[in-house]
């Protein structure tokens, strides 16, 4: 299986899934189809499937272009509001394309019908995938805008958090510096924080990007996966993991809004009532 990550638009990724043998390939979040579509025909592949995270634009907008351009295309997702959904997806669903299989783990807060997909190899000693959209990131996870800390707590420890430590962790957006200064500013005092961070300025600095990360290094770094760590519940001033990682999104949200910016549901609001579709992407 080669995974293919193609930057879009400010920070967005989508990613391409080939199946070596058929040449058949899966579309992870094509929210720009044109782009899609050269970086298949580059690769000489038969578009298949898309697999679609969650509805936001910056995520779903290229599902109906793709549809009507490659008739058969399936696209499958968890959530009635993704733009040309053909196939509607449970959690734990297993599909299956050649020799690979797609199990669909249902993460419900950043929005209500939000999937993530973990991905892995017939007869493969490569580590396998998870397409995590904006649930997880490197080093953060998503807003909180559709659901609880309680449901991100169980995304992140229960779901995501029990697979295979050497899985690859491929995120919808490349927010992986901001939120490893934030990781900093919670843990001044962890290395592998200033290791990543300085690891990444490097990346960005050669305009390449951060993922993948693993399971296991994001425990390493990631504040959202360290709950029960001293050092980040003394910055958060609570011990229960729900109320740390409550207290750890409200302040991250403060950490990455400008002074002059409305609150994230505001702006939500704002981007979709006001703007439209192809207003900012609610990530």
């Amino acid at each position: 299986m080669k995974v293919k990550v193609i930057s879009i638009l400010e920070d967005n990724y989508m990613y391409l899934l080939i199946e070596e043998q058929s040449k058949e390939a899966i579309a992870v979040d094509p929210a720009v189809p044109h782009r899609m579509l050269e970086i298949v025909k580059r690769e000489g592949v038969t578009l298949t499937t898309i697999l679609t995270t969650h509805h936001h634009w910056d995520h779903a907008r290229g599902n109906e272009d793709l549809v009507k351009k490659i008739p058969g295309l399936r696209v499958y997702g968890g959530d009635d509001r993704i733009g040309g959904l053909t196939d509607k997806v449970t959690n734990e669903q297993e599909l299956k394309f050649g020799a690979i299989n797609v199990r669909c783990l249902s993460t419900p807060c950043h929005t209500s019908g939000h999937m993530c997909y973990f991905v892995w190899e017939d007869d493969c000693s490569d580590a396998p995938a998870v397409f995590t959209g904006d649930t997880l990131f490197v080093a953060g996870c998503g807003r909180f805008f559709e659901g609880t800390a309680e449901q991100m707590h169980h995304n992140l420890t229960k779901v995501l958090g029990t697979l295979p430590q050497d899985t690859k962790v491929f995120c919808g957006h490349e927010y992986t510096i901001k939120n490893l200064k934030f990781a900093l500013k919670v843990e001044p005092e962890n290395e592998r924080v200033k290791e990543m961070l300085s690891w990444a300025r490097e990346r960005d600095d050669d305009d390449k990007p951060t993922v993948p990360s693993t399971l296991v290094e994001e425990f390493d770094y990631n504040p959202f996966l360290r709950l029960s760590e001293q050092s980040v519940q003394k910055f958060t001033g609570q011990t229960d993991p729900v109320q740390v990682l409550r207290v750890l999104r409200r302040e991250k949200d403060r950490f990455s809004k400008p002074k002059d910016r409305p609150p994230p549901q505001a702006m939500l609001a704002l981007q979709w009532g006001l703007l439209g579709p192809q207003g900012p992407a609610p990530s």
